[in-house]
């Protein structure tokens, strides 16, 4: 049955013909050239037997002659059927139909895919489609076949999407023939696996399936004439899964590689890429060694002439493949030895063999290709040159050596070459495999089956008769498929079926492969010695000619036959078949390579243990077809009588084994099928030629489905579809809208009368093909029939309106006539009466202007006259007041005259009398001063004082002199210290040295400082007791218990550190063990290496022995004794020799340590051994080897034994011995790493001075050991002694309360001493500077780091160390007046003891009441008292400026110091990095060793700082409590008791202060709470927080209460606690919204929270740019001590991160809703968008599944749920617009994506619905007040995709619609317009013509050319959180019950 006949015999009846063939019907007719010719019926057809026709191409009229009424024509088609995604919903079902359909989707939509039923057809465009892109997986990814356009996407993702919901493998299986694109279609299915099954882990498995591409195209493809990159093998990829749907791995199985072309190609074709993409990389460095030519010089590459492939560039390509390699974990050297075993071939092919003497042939000695190919292989070029030309024959008791022919040694050649190249092909196949293995478990998988279509030529040899029986059987599983899912829809839907046949080529499959089937006779005839292609060919016709209807016997031919398979009946040449299927190569050229000395060339050629191997004889030479063989070519096999040798297993057999587990495997799976087609055989971009396209689908089993689908019932319709479209043919009464399939039934009853042509299902209606066409019809013929009725209402309504428009008219005229003349006559006696207005009007102004004049001139000439008579009475008037102004001065100047005369008499006779007065007082003051003279002699002690106090007075001027020259020192000092900042950048350059000396001087000044701070406390008697009160006693206890904690930390640490030590040596320790454990594994891989060397040694001596015999044998052969055995001639070479003694005796230099060593090439061949030597020689059997072996094993040993010396070495080393506990590190330590560190200047510093630290320690430890000791010795003479603080302290109050007050204790021996210690201190200091500037030389100092050498500047440093030095001076200087201030207080304190007898005895002549008897005591006493305190404070004053200077000063140097020490860490560390850069691996290690001990020696100087600091600590808090013990003993209990009366008052006056702020009740706006409380806290507030108690409460109440708490650490000052309130805030939130991603409301409510947040640490940080709103109270509640901005930009990026959660979470929803609701809902009434697709459904994967019903108010109720949500939780306005502006987008990117993969969404009743579902969408904008957020603009793509649907499409509307479609890109548009597809037949396809017209039009307006199809569906708008302050004051917040968070405490 053909597909001609087709729809005549199934489904037309005679009585049907008449009404279906009528003039004007539509039909196909047969053509030669173009297959099919669309024509119209010009007549009825009645049976005639011709009709008249016309083509629709060319308008010709021709007869159709009709041989037979059951052969009539194809129908077809309505237009608006063509272009469909499936073939098989085609109401006329036939080839015709399918090729036309085709060629318009390939030609006009340049559609490359389309359906056909369960098939996917793949037409290949010879041109790179932007179709296969990363965003277009993405959109095929979980839709259903179906629902997108047709791809080979959407085949991958129904075979994904099955095996990850039924866990059911799968299987894809790619045909066609050459050049069809099977290949890249495998490819891009493996890619897409590849990507939606990729794995989130590091493992990267799909990138090694993908990689093995370009490896298995460059080895397996080569250019054929219909095809440049053709795979030249089957292939079948297993892609494996795991549970969780990810790739774990990959296997592939190949089949049936085509050998013969490494030796041959046919012209215009090339050899295999391999070879091509060496000959382009010969130039490179590590291809020099294969000496490569260029391709047109080896022979193997030169026979098709055509080595370039247009648009390939073979080098790159290498490149491609060598990356493949790596990536698949190939080594470097397995690929240069792979590329090396090629190159050898491409030279072997260059060998000549000659025709020598007889029946022989020989190679020139001179050859270097075999030379080169010898060399590259490793193996014996003597022994390849024998062996190419000769073959050994074994018979029983001897071995014979025969000669080959010319002809019979170049087919040995070329079968040495296939085999060659055949096993490196396996073994990168295997080593493929065991790449994309995998260690998981592997639940499931997904096969890609990428194969060779049906192929006929003018020769078909064995190759295209295996492929064509590998395709018999694929057929037939592709048959048994398509019926099984067709029958299965007939039950799933119950209605009643016939069983429908199908073509079974099992008859064809049992003829290939039964028992004596063809390749069983095949074998059987390969068996046979003298086993021809012409016997075989005999048995065959003796067998199943007329027996087989598949096979046929050619007329004129005996040496061929015919096989009738599915697709067409092929000729097969027998010429070659035997030994194509034998497949042998000579053992001789097998054994020689068994024996290279290269191990991959060795392990090719291993014998494998193969259970399907069987025996058969040796020995004869392989034959090929493309090399022409001699007649008596087979002659070998007559002597091959006696010995076997092991053969494999034929081709044949070998083939249909593997062919087998195939079928088994796809069996197993779900298939899937992928036909390529090949649309021309020129390789021209699309390009549709009909006839080789026909031939294809008849060949890949389409047509077969079109036919199995065409019996039944290929066409399907929904009952709502099929009501929506066919309801205008039924009548009101049949229309029952609550049952819709009962309306249906009453529509078809009575439109189609026959039952049979249609059956109703569960939810379908199944028609016969043509039924739907003749709905068609019918609902076309009743539009026409409505339309005509309208026209003729419109065409009465235009005529009564036109006629109603004339009368009017009429009307209009005669009224607008009237009143024109109406208007003339009022016009005229308007312009009558202006004029007589106008005559009035110009006459009176003539007059006034006359008048005017006139009296302007008189009123001139009045005013002239007017003002001259009034300029005269002027001038007389000013006359007479200048006269009376000169008179007026005269007058006054003289009486001021006498005036001052008269004064100045007054004057002198006042002052005459006031003088005589004071010179009598004068004497009277004179008088009275003689008389006071004793008064001065009585009070001459109380005038020494005051000068004693005038020269206090003075020295305090000079102190105040001295203060202002420190001040001018300061001064100077500050400019050295601006000098000191602008070479702060040189000095971070510097070396660790500077660091170091400031350092030391730091500390000097520390102790200086101390030291002096102790003086003072014993100088200043009472000062020291005001500061060194009671309180210190009563804490010193708990101050020593902090400090043995502390104490105990830094030991513990120091452990620690010790121990982590100890960790890391033991780890480096491991690390050096493992090494050596490699080692020895190294060692014994060489020593297992070094047993196949013994055996390849074996080999390589049989095949010498061999060639020896050869050489030997005077007439080609000679017999071998029959008293040698086997065993002595392998074990020969195994003997020791008298080289290899030599060998033994020579240095480990010149020893053979392997192949291609100096030993191993300069070593000669052994001697040939004659049959005497081997006997003598039996006795020693492997001696040489023995003794190789036992050498290797003591250089093994004595490795070994260096590796363990090392490794304890490294072990002594590594742990040094605590020598002395006091140093950091032990001598031996400092001298190992000193011996490791050679190198490292900057360690070796940090050693020396961790030297020099460790002796100031022992030095300062002894120090402090005697002065212990002292003051031990002191307390034991004295007897006093205070053990415990508490004692001091009860003491203390005991003596306070039983000792009476005693006399002022005398301090003079205390002070001397104090002077003395002073002395000593100094001369210790100057000693230890000396020692300094002796050991550390700043001129000749140590050793500098390289970055210390390259930015130092001497002389700088050397002006820094002279500043430091000045300063230790001054220090020095102001000790030394310390000490005289100290020895004039103890002269003061000796003069205080004056009593007031002294001075009477002194002054008054003994008489004490004299001394005081006018108060005058009292009076100087006051009088210095109020000197002394205004010099008091002038001295305090002058100090606190002082240290106040003196602080900022150390800050900045500290500031300085800190920046020069990170600078110089930086230095080390970039010096550090670079060194390691430069270094080898050890030398990096051996740097990382540096580094580590650098940095523990710094932190274990660090934490013995803090330990001394501590000691010191504790050593002054002793000598403390000796001095009150001192003081106590001594009696000066009144003033410890005064001081702490005092004490008492200040702690008494402070509670007090605390009592008042206690008392202030007012709520400030703060939540306080414990540090423990801190985890309720967040648990509380954020974790147990839900959305509902949220919503009850003040929006934003979370995020208030944690600023609250903020607050109070801030007004605390614990940095500590807001720093983890903090970060476990920002914790909590991010752990919540993980947790709850899926709970809308929740991540909702914290996006408005940490929003909030954000803000409330914006309003209140005390920034002015965030308190222009705020109230003066919350001004007041603003941050005073914290700077919170970093954390501010952390809480900012949380809330991005929580909205871009929240977005996922929303796009995750609507995603489903977005396709329904905007393109498939139809919110118009009565506009249909749906047209008769068929309804076949796509996807098996959703069959069972209920589908919820989607629609646009699903989607607008979900977009009000997420308004509503944001709105309750008080979400700021402008974060909705963003988000509304998002998911615009996303529904409107989605929404055109689809719509751009979706041909029945592109029409103009969809565009219709489209745009009215999206103003409901922009509608919902407006009503919500979000038309401002920019996401109405978001939707502008769709929105004018929608529009371009609507539009019209004439030439005339080029430029509208560029204009109009502004956001669209070209490709969209133009994709669009290609996917439009008419709806009715009222409506018009878009020409071609026109499309083309808008692509250049857009390419000149749109300068850059944007050719994106799809929109990125996952960009993101930028998010931003403008400022929005609160009004809320934080004092008027309450925090709730409901929170339960009872432990905040309100401050």
């Amino acid at each position: 049955m053909t597909s001609a006949d087709l729809y005549v015999q199934t489904f037309l009846k005679e009585s049907e013909i008449g009404q279906v063939y009528v003039k004007g019907a539509r039909i196909w007719v047969p053509d030669a050239e173009n297959v099919w010719l669309g024509a119209e019926l010009l007549e009825n057809y009645t049976g005639q037997k011709k009709i008249k026709i016309q083509l629709e191409d060319n308008g010709e009229e021709r007869e159709f002659e009709i041989k037979d009424k059951k052969r009539l024509p194809h129908l077809r088609n309505p237009e608006i059927l063509i272009g469909e995604n499936d073939l098989t919903s085609l109401s006329y079902l036939n080839e015709p139909e399918v090729l036309y359909n085709l060629k318009v989707r390939f030609l006009e939509s340049n559609c490359i895919y389309t359906y056909c039923g369960i098939v996917l057809v793949a037409i290949n465009p010879y041109e790179q489609l932007p179709i296969y892109g990363n965003e277009l997986i993405q959109m095929y990814s979980g839709q259903d076949m179906g629902t997108m356009d047709p791809h080979i996407f959407a085949v991958a993702e129904e075979a994904f999407k099955l095996m990850s919901r039924f866990d059911k493998n799968q299987s894809i299986i790619v045909s066609g023939e050459s050049g069809a694109g099977k290949t890249v279609s495998a490819k891009y299915a493996m890619r897409y696996f590849a990507m939606v099954g990729g794995s989130q882990k590091e493992t990267q498995v799909e990138q090694k399936v993908l990689a093995s591409n370009p490896i298995m195209e460059a080895i397996g493809n080569a250019k054929t004439t219909r095809n440049d990159n053709s795979s030249r093998f089957g292939k079948y990829i297993e892609i494996s899964f795991n549970k969780n749907n990810e790739i774990i791995g990959a296997h592939m199985r190949t089949y049936l590689l085509e050998k013969s072309r490494v030796v041959y190609q046919a012209a215009e074709e090339r050899n295999y890429h391999i070879f091509y993409q060496l000959c382009a990389s010969k130039d490179l460095p590590e291809f020099k060694k294969y000496c490569l030519l260029s391709p047109d010089d080896f022979y193997y590459t030169s026979h098709g002439q055509a080595p370039e492939i247009d648009g390939v560039d073979d080098g790159e390509d290498l490149v491609s493949v060598r990356e493949a390699f790596t990536m698949l974990g190939i080594s470097e050297k397995d690929q240069m030895m792979i590329f090396q075993i090629q190159s050898a071939v491409l030279h072997f092919g260059n060998v000549k063999i000659r025709e020598a003497d007889g029946e022989s042939s020989e190679i020139k000695k001179d050859d270097k290709h075999l030379t080169i190919m010898c060399k590259l292989l490793g193996i014996e070029e003597s022994q390849m040159r024998m062996w190419l030309c000769n073959k050994k024959i074994v018979t029983v008791g001897e071995v014979l050596t025969k000669p080959l022919t010319l002809t019979q040694a170049s087919f040995a050649q070329d079968a040495l070459a296939k085999h060659i190249y055949a096993q490196i092909f396996d073994w990168i196949v295997e080593k493929i495999n065991k790449a994309l293995q995998s260690g998981a478990k592997s639940t499931k998988f997904i096969g890609v089956l990428d194969i060779y279509g049906f192929e006929t030529f003018e020769i078909n040899s064995f190759e295209q008769f295996c492929i064509n029986y590998a395709n018999e059987k694929l057929q037939q599983i592709f048959n048994m498929h398509v019926f099984k899912l067709e029958q299965e829809e007939y039950v799933r839907e119950a209605i009643e079926w016939s069983f429908i046949d199908f073509y079974d080529n099992q008859p064809c499959i049992d003829l290939i492969e039964s028992k004596l089937g063809i390749l069983d006779l095949l074998d059987e005839e390969c068996k046979m010695p003298k086993g021809s292609d012409e016997n075989w060919c005999q048995k065959l016709y003796d067998k199943h000619l007329g027996k087989a209807k598949h096979f046929e016997k050619p007329r004129m031919s005996r040496s061929a036959f015919i096989i009738n398979h599915f697709a067409d009946r092929v000729e097969y040449q027998a010429d070659g078949f035997l030994e194509k299927n034998r497949d042998t190569v000579l053992e001789e050229n097998i054994n020689i390579l068994r024996a290279s000395e290269f191990e991959l060339v060795a392990e090719l050629f291993e014998e494998k243990v193969d259970p399907n191997e069987k025996k058969s004889r040796a020995g004869s030479a392989t034959t090929h077809p493309l090399r022409q063989a001699p007649k008596g070519g087979r002659g070998s096999n007559k002597k091959t009588v006696g010995s076997q040798q092991v053969q494999k297993a034929t081709v044949g057999d070998q083939f249909r084994e593997s062919l087998h587990k195939l079928m088994e495997t796809l069996n197993a799976t779900t298939p899937h099928y992928i036909r390529c087609i090949k649309p021309n055989d020129t390789k021209e971009a699309f390009i549709f030629e009909p006839k080789r396209a026909v031939e294809q689908l008849r060949a890949c089993g389409v047509l077969e489905t079109i036919r199995i689908s065409a019996a039944g019932y290929p066409s399907r319709w929904t009952y709502p579809e099929f009501f929506q479209r066919y309801r205008v043919l039924a009548g009101s009464k049949d229309i029952n809208r609550s049952d819709q399939r009962k309306t249906c039934e009453n529509v078809l009853t009575k439109v189609i009368q026959d039952p049979d042509k249609y059956r109703f299902g569960k939810t379908k209606i199944f028609f016969r093909a043509g039924q739907v066409a003749y709905l068609e019809k019918l609902r076309s013929d009743k539009l026409k029939a409505c339309g005509i009725m309208i026209q003729k209402h419109v065409k009465g309504w235009l005529a009564r309106r036109r006629y109603q428009r004339i009368i009017k008219s009429i009307t209009l005229l005669q009224k607008y006539g009237r009143g024109l003349l109406a208007r003339r006559h009022a016009k005229f006696l308007r312009e009558t009466f202006a004029a007589t207005r106008i005559q009035k009007h110009w006459k009176g102004y003539k007059a006034r202007s006359h008048y005017i004049k006139v009296r302007k001139a008189t009123v001139i000439i009045q005013s002239a006259i007017r003002g001259f008579f009034g300029r005269i009475l002027f001038k007389k008037e000013l006359h007479e007041h200048r006269a009376i102004t000169i008179q007026k001065l005269v007058r006054s100047w003289l009486a001021r005259k006498r005036y001052k005369r008269v004064m100045r008499g007054i004057v002198l006779l006042q002052s005459h009398f006031r003088r005589r007065r004071a010179k009598k007082e004068l004497k009277q003051l004179k008088i009275e001063a003689k008389s006071v003279e004793h008064i001065k002699n009585v009070n001459k002690g109380l005038e020494n004082k005051i000068i004693q106090l005038q020269q206090k007075l003075d020295a305090k001027n000079k102190e105040g002199m001295t203060i202002k020259e420190q001040e001018v020192y300061i001064k100077q000092l500050k400019t050295e210290m601006e000098k000191l900042r602008s070479s702060s950048e040189e000095a971070k350059k510097s070396s660790n040295k500077i660091t170091d000396l400031i350092q030391q001087i730091k500390d000097l000044q520390e102790e200086l400082s101390k030291e002096r701070e102790e003086k003072q406390v014993l100088i200043s008697e009472k000062e020291e007791l005001v500061k060194e009160h009671t309180q210190v006693l009563s804490k010193m206890a708990e101050e020593k218990c902090k400090l043995k904690e502390e104490l105990e930390e830094a030991n513990l640490k120091l452990q620690q550190q010790e121990t982590s030590t100890d960790d890391v040596l033991k780890r480096k320790l491991e690390e050096a063990t493992q090494q050596l454990q490699a080692e020895f594994d190294s060692e014994r891989g060489h020593h297992q290496r070094l047993v196949k060397e013994h055996a390849r040694l074996q080999q390589r001596f049989e095949n010498l022995q061999s060639e020896m015999q050869m050489v030997t044998s005077p007439h080609g052969h000679k017999r071998t004794p029959s008293d040698i055995s086997a065993i002595s001639l392998e074990s020969y070479t195994s003997s020791a020799s008298p080289d290899e003694v030599k060998y033994e005796e020579e240095g480990p230099e010149d020893k053979d340590q392997g192949y291609g060593t100096k030993k191993k090439k300069k070593a000669p061949a052994p001697p040939v051994p004659t049959a005497s030597a081997m006997e003598k020689e039996m006795k020693d059997v492997d001696v040489g080897l023995i003794l190789r072996l036992q050498n290797k094993m003591k250089e093994i040993e004595q490795q070994k034994t260096k590796l363990e010396e090392r490794l304890r070495q490294y072990e002594d080393e590594g742990h040094p011995q605590t020598g002395n506990s006091d140093a950091v590190i032990s001598n031996s330590a400092f001298d190992a790493l000193k011996q490791q560190l050679v190198n490292a200047d900057d360690v070796q510093l940090v050693i020396k001075l961790q030297k020099r630290v460790a002796e100031l320690e022992m030095t300062k430890s002894k120090l402090a050991d005697e002065l212990d000791e002292r003051d031990d010795e002191d307390e034991e003479k004295s007897g006093f002694k205070i053990t415990t603080p508490e004692y001091a302290y009860n003491n203390l109050k005991r003596m306070n309360g039983h000792v009476d007050k005693e006399p002022p204790y005398d301090n003079k021996e205390e002070m001397q001493e104090l002077q003395n210690e002073n002395d000593k201190l100094k001369r210790e200091v100057n000693k230890l500077m000396k020692s300094i500037s002796e050991n550390v030389s700043f001129e000749k100092g140590g050793t500098n780091s390289p970055a210390g050498k390259e930015f130092m500047d001497a002389k700088k440093i050397e002006d820094q160390v002279k500043v430091f030095r000045d300063q230790f001076t001054a220090m020095a200087d102001e000790l030394d007046r310390r000490r005289e201030e100290c020895l004039q207080l103890r002269a003061m304190l000796a003069e205080k003891s004056i009593t007031t007898h002294a001075i009477a005895k002194e002054s008054y002549g003994g008489n004490d009441d004299l001394v005081n008897e006018d108060n005058e005591l009292a009076l100087a006493y006051r009088t210095q008292k109020e000197l002394n305190r205004l010099l008091e404070n002038q001295l305090q004053k002058t100090e606190k400026d002082i240290k106040k200077k003196e602080e900022k000063l150390k800050r900045e140097i500290k500031e300085l110091k800190t920046e020069n020490e990170a600078a110089q860490k930086i230095i080390n560390q970039f010096n550090s990095i670079t060194r390691n850069l430069q270094l080898g691996p050890e030398a990096k290690i051996e740097a990382t060793m540096q580094h580590e001990i650098t940095r523990l020696t710094s932190e274990n100087l660090d934490l013995r700082e803090k330990a001394d600091k501590q000691a010191d600590q504790i050593r002054k808090m002793k000598k403390m409590l000796k001095v009150y013990a001192k003081k106590l003993k001594d009696g000066d209990v009144a003033e410890i008791e005064a001081e702490l009366e005092k004490d008492d008052k200040q702690k008494k006056t402070e509670d007090n202060v605390a009592t008042v702020k206690h008392l202030d009740r007012t709520y400030m706006g703060m939540l306080e709470y414990k540090k423990e409380d801190e985890g309720r806290l967040i648990k509380c507030l954020i974790m147990d927080l839900k959305p509902k108690v949220a919503q009850g409460l003040l929006p934003g109440l979370p995020a208030y209460i944690l600023f609250m708490c903020v607050r109070h650490t801030d007004y605390i000052n614990d940095d500590e606690k807001v720093r983890t309130l903090l970060t476990n805030t920002i914790n909590g939130i991010k752990k919540c919204v993980k947790k709850h991603n899926k709970e809308l409301e929740r991540v909702i409510l914290w996006l408005a929270n940490t929003c909030r947040l954000l803000h409330t640490l914006k309003q209140y940080s005390g920034e002015k740019t965030f308190q222009s709103e705020n109230t003066s109270r919350q001004n007041e509640h603003c941050l005073r001590n914290f700077d919170l901005s970093e954390y501010r930009q952390v809480f900012s990026d949380l809330a991005v991160w929580i909205f871009q959660t929240m977005i996922k979470y929303m796009e995750e929803v609507i995603q489903p809703m977005v396709v329904p609701a905007v393109l498939e809902h139809e919110a118009i009434a009565g506009l249909s968008a749906s047209k008769p697709s068929g309804m076949r459904g796509r996807s098996s994967s959703t069959q069972d599944e209920d589908v919820r019903e989607l629609s646009l108010d699903t989607l607008m109720k979900s977009l009000n749920k997420y308004n509503q949500v944001l709105s309750q939780h008080a979400v700021d306005p402008e974060l909705v617009k963003q988000v509304f502006r998002q998911l615009y987008y996303y529904i409107g990117s989605n929404a055109l994506n689809n719509l751009l993969l979706r041909k029945d969404m592109c029409n103009w009743s969809k565009g219709m619905q489209i745009r009215y579902n999206l103003s409901h969408l922009e509608q919902w904008l407006r009503d919500n007040k979000l038309n401002e957020s920019g996401a109405q603009s978001t939707l502008e793509p769709i929105t004018q995709a929608s529009q371009l649907l609507q539009a019209r499409k004439s030439e005339a509307d080029v430029d509208s619609i560029c204009e109009m479609c502004s956001k669209l890109t070209t490709a969209q548009i133009v994709k669009i317009l290609n996917l439009y597809t008419p709806v009715d037949e009222f409506e018009e396809r878009v020409p071609i013509s026109f499309i083309r017209k808008i692509q250049e039009r857009l390419k000149s307006t749109k300068k850059e050319e944007d050719n994106t199809l799809l929109i990125d569906t996952k960009y993101s708008f930028p998010v931003t959180f403008p400022f929005n302050p609160s009004s809320l004051t934080l004092d008027s917040i309450d925090v709730p019950e409901a929170l339960h968070l009872d432990f905040l405490t309100r401050v």
